[in-house]
């Protein structure tokens, strides 16, 4: 059931691959509460995925940026100001990638220009994206930036890799520009650290049916499925939320500040 929590509100979706992607369904709930929206994609992401059959079902223009590349993200602000009729009131940063990952290379072991790769895709395209955003004057007052991280920038989680280091900087990323566009124009920046999720960029990392299932063997609630990741990203984007900002969200069925529970217990000591 509808709210019409971001009725009227206008917003910029990134990296929705396909209908298991955290940001597929923030577009699918952001429209279906009244939001216009932009959705966009690096050109090699649209080319493998069905963003245009997202963007059908939404109503939304589909516009290609390369979020490491300072021109296109100039463009992408422009360009979705002019088709939404107005400046910016929320923007979804779901954009991560390691070429170490995908190529197997363990964290002792790294190519060293791939980990430039992961840490300019997947955490300082989220500082190119809202200095773009300032450059462009694209947001507008009191709005509301969220990016997606996961609790391997706090802890280790072997098979992760390099990506660990790219969501700690995505984080401090976020705190930071928290401050700067929350004292300029009110605008909040949040990061929210989501329980491993079966999209298609999970299922690329080593070993993530074992995050999956530890986590879920962890959380007193589960792990938190996409979907509802999806609604902590419009309560976020909603005037609900106006003071909070610059904070780390962790929506993970209380992994996070879980430290044993009986049934990890009992297979630690082999008395299932």
């Amino acid at each position: 059931m509808a709210h019409g929590l971001l009725k009227g509100k206008r917003g910029i979706i990134t990296g929705a691959l396909n209908e298991q992607s955290i940001a597929w369904k923030v577009a699918e709930l952001a429209h279906a509460e009244g939001a216009s929206i932009v959705l966009t994609n690096a050109p090699v992401a649209m080319r493998m995925g069905e963003i245009n059959k997202l963007a059908d079902a939404v109503k939304a223009p589909v516009i290609g940026a390369d979020a490491t590349k300072d021109e296109d993200l100039d463009k992408l602000f422009q360009e979705s100001m002019e088709k939404l009729g107005g400046k910016v009131d929320f923007l979804l940063h779901s954009i991560g990638m390691s070429p170490n990952v995908r190529k197997g290379k363990a964290y002792d072991d790294l190519n060293y220009e791939w980990y430039k790769q992961t840490l300019d895709i997947s955490a300082m395209s989220f500082h190119r994206m809202l200095q773009s955003a300032k450059r462009t004057d694209a947001l507008a007052e009191g709005g509301s930036v969220v990016a997606l991280s996961y609790i391997a920038a706090q802890r280790v989680f072997p098979g992760y890799g390099d990506m660990a280091d790219a969501k700690a900087l995505l984080e401090s990323i976020g705190r930071s520009w928290g401050y700067y566009l929350g004292m300029e124009k009110k605008v909040r920046v949040n990061t929210i650290s989501q329980s491993p999720t079966m999209t298609t960029a999970g299922a690329g990392i080593k070993g993530f049916g074992g995050f999956y299932g530890f986590a879920q063997e962890m959380s007193p609630l589960g792990n938190a499925p996409a979907e509802d990741c999806a609604k902590y990203c419009i309560t976020l984007f909603s005037d609900f939320t106006k003071y909070v900002t610059m904070q780390n969200l962790f929506h993970d069925g209380g992994f996070s500040t879980t430290g044993v529970t009986p049934g990890m217990m009992a297979k630690a000591t082999g008395e299932e």
